[in-house]
């Protein structure tokens, strides 16, 4: 363990990396349940679906802990599923096969740019106040998933969003909530696990959390949707259109997330650079390939990796315990079905309170710099989406820096960005 992970160095321990292995696991696990529910309005077979969730995440999780050797877990992704779902497949009227299609050659493409490191001087031409702000932001916009899927905020007539009524699944989520808390605040270990498990078992009397009658924790996994591809239509302007979308969602939501994780666990550089990031990317682009030949969307990385970290993550240890569980859910779906999304409320809020520390780093005395971070950290949360947040914190900080006279901080692949960026307006 120690030659594969250099867990001395990193000041972690077996204990606490498989603690937070199990840890991300948990707070993700909401993916093998709603990927083939989402998927399967598609026409998609959800049995296939949940055995392609389940591999692919478990494949592309384990080629980044040997890899890379970073706590970072992969699935596919959320808002990702909903455009395979309801953009290309219910509102383009394109098949599934099709759709998976778009998927896999945007893998091959990753592959390619990875190789060739252009994903990487992405990640680099982000400054540094804006790494530091995309963490915050990722720390808001997962604690809203939290208060959401929990019911404790909702929207209603009048407002935007609003505090929904605290009773069933928001009630238990606050009672875990507070459990987590002082686990947290008493410096208990693993309180962020302990809280999700007391919350679970505290949500059976609620009718929180479901033990159906005759309860079985096995289940055998059905065959994946294997190799299930159109190239038909790949040369049409439309199917460059899904490419694209799929393409550009998936490498920001990817960047933004290895910032955010790697700096939440302090292993980002002095100097901004994620470690090993070409590793991280290739992980990615080999998970979007697997997942889209066995049967599902984009794999990319998860920000629910987040709380494992807060739990002491800090090797690809973590994401060898988070992917050997994804492999053993294949079996197990019964059991982990088990944890309710209010039991994982309070541990996607209590990452959001690790993760503003951040913000204390970012220097908002320079307005060239503290506006664009500010504008980065705003749009994640209230557009839930964390490549938004990067896209119009990039656009605002080139712009700031313009109008200031101070252009030649601006990198030639900053400016790229910027270009890119402006077009995609135009032309969306």
């Amino acid at each position: 363990m120690e030659k594969l992970f250099r867990l001395n160095e990193h000041g972690t321990t077996v204990k606490r990396e498989l603690v937070a292995g199990v840890t991300t696991f948990l707070t993700m696990a909401y993916i093998l349940a709603v990927n083939p529910n989402m998927l399967g309005q598609t026409g998609m077979p959800a049995g296939g679906v949940f055995t392609a969730t389940a591999l692919a995440a478990a494949i592309a999780t384990l080629v980044m802990a040997f890899s890379a050797n970073l706590p970072v877990a992969l699935a596919p992704g959320m808002g990702l599923n909903a455009f395979f779902t309801y953009t290309v497949v219910m509102g383009m009227g394109y098949s599934w096969q099709l759709a998976l299609t778009a998927v896999f050659l945007e893998g091959i493409v990753f592959i390619v740019l990875s190789f060739f490191k252009v994903r990487e001087a992405i990640i680099d031409a982000i400054p540094a106040n804006l790494k530091k702000a995309i963490a915050v932001g990722i720390g808001l916009f997962i604690t809203i998933i939290g208060l959401a899927d929990a019911g404790i905020v909702s929207s209603k007539m009048g407002t935007i969003i609003a505090f929904g009524e605290i009773k069933g699944p928001a009630l238990v989520a606050v009672i875990g909530l507070v459990i987590t808390v002082i686990l947290y605040a008493c410096k208990v270990p693993a309180s962020i696990l302990l809280g999700i498990i007391i919350t679970t078992i505290i949500g059976i009397p609620f009718g929180v959390t479901t033990v159906a009658e005759g309860f079985k924790p096995f289940a055998a996994p059905s065959a994946p949707l294997f190799w299930k591809f159109d190239f038909s239509q790949m040369l049409t302007l439309k199917f460059f259109t899904v490419f694209f979308t799929f393409f550009f969602v998936d490498i920001f939501d990817t960047v933004g997330t290895l910032v955010g994780v790697t700096t939440e666990a302090g292993i980002i550089g002095s100097d901004g650079k994620i470690p090993r990031v070409k590793q991280a990317l290739l992980s990615d682009a080999v998970g979007t390939v697997t997942g889209a030949m066995l049967g599902t969307s984009t794999v990319t990385s998860y920000v629910e990796s987040t709380a494992g970290v807060a739990s002491g993550g800090r090797t690809g240890l973590t994401s060898v315990f988070t992917g050997l569980l994804f492999l053993i859910a294949l079996f197990l779906s019964p059991l982990f079905l088990l944890v309710p999304s209010a039991a994982t409320a309070p541990a996607l809020i209590m990452v959001g309170y690790f993760m503003m520390k951040s913000v204390t780093g970012i220097d908002f005395k320079d307005p060239t710099e503290g506006i664009p971070a500010f504008i980065c950290i705003i749009v994640m949360p209230f557009s839930y989406s964390i490549s938004e947040g990067i896209v119009w914190g990039l656009l605002t900080y080139v712009i700031m820096k313009l109008v200031t006279g101070k252009f030649k901080q601006i990198s030639i692949v900053t400016w790229v960005l910027f270009v890119i960026f402006l077009l995609r307006f135009i032309f969306k």
